[in-house]
This record gives structure tokens, C-alpha cells and sequence, in this order.
């Protein structure tokens, strides 16, 4: 039961990422880019997709999105407190689609 839920779960997560994914693309593609850390051939690929197409995608038991970043830096700022949080909360951004751009 536990596992069932589980994947349940997983499923919902999968679906609400690809309807996002491809709202991001259709609205500001350099922007989601970015913010979805993929190529300009994956967006190409999400964007095109049917419902069925997603629906499918989405009932897959793997998790589609990830973390992108696994730096402990990146992780302080983000979760760092105080009068600088906001610049704290610019400066990840920035180290994350740095990120983004080393990958593509």
C-alpha cells in the first residue's frame, strides 16, 4: 500500500512538471531554458508533446525532474537566513544557471 502511494505520488509530481514545462516554453523559451535546465532539443521534444504523449510520460514510476544542483554552496544560499537573503537568493540563481549553461 505504502508503495503504491508512493508511486501515486510520483506520477502526479511527473504530470504537474510536464504540463509546467511545457507552459514555460510556450511563454518565454530562453527563460525556460534556463529555469528547466535543459537543452534546446529537449524543450523541442517537451514542447511538441500530445497530451497522450504526456500523459504517458508522466505515468512512468521515475521521478522526471531533478535537482540540478548538488553544491553545497548553492544549498547555503538558498537556505540561508538574514539581511541578505534576497542577494543570497540572486547570487544561487545565478551560480545555477551557470549551471545550466555549462550542461547544455
Amino acid at each position: 500500500m505504502k508503495n503504491s502511494r508512493l508511486l501515486e505520488e510520483i506520477r502526479e509530481a511527473n504530470l504537474s512538471y510536464m504540463l509546467l514545462a511545457q507552459q514555460l516554453i510556450r511563454e518565454d523559451r530562453a527563460e525556460a531554458l534556463i529555469r528547466l535546465g535543459v537543452s534546446e532539443t529537449t524543450a523541442d521534444l517537451i514542447e511538441q508533446l500530445s497530451t497522450a504523449q504526456v500523459l504517458r510520460v508522466a505515468s512512468s514510476n521515475m521521478l522526471m525532474c531533478r535537482f540540478r544542483f548538488d553544491d553545497e554552496v548553492v544549498w547555503n544560499l538558498l537556505t540561508s537566513h538574514g539581511k541578505d537573503r534576497e542577494a543570497k537568493g540572486i547570487h544561487a540563481a545565478i551560480l545555477m544557471a551557470g549551471k545550466a549553461i555549462e550542461h547544455a
